[in-house]
């Protein structure tokens, strides 16, 4: 099963990010009901900002914005070995 990020739904229980028992997204038109350019902004500046490039991706792919993962996902860079 893909890294998705889990919302504590007790605290918000209308998260965006909500997945029901199957881990299907419940709010999914929430997401498709943006364009790419809003999905980016969410999930550099807004609701998804802390998330972790793994469960961004996840989520990306999930509602078939694969194409955004790299606007959206910081590049990590690793430091040549000293």
């Amino acid at each position: 099963m893909a890294n998705f990020y889990q919302p504590d739904l007790g605290t918000n229980p209308d998260d965006p990010f909500a997945r029901d028992a199957d881990g299907k997204l419940v709010r999914r038109a929430f997401w498709l009901d943006m364009g790419d350019r809003s999905v980016v902004l969410a999930m550099t500046q807004g609701i998804g900002a802390n998330l972790t490039n793994d469960q961004k991706r996840a989520h990306l792919d999930d509602i078939g914005r694969a194409h955004v993962v790299d606007d959206v996902c910081v590049q990590e860079i690793i430091p040549p070995d000293a």
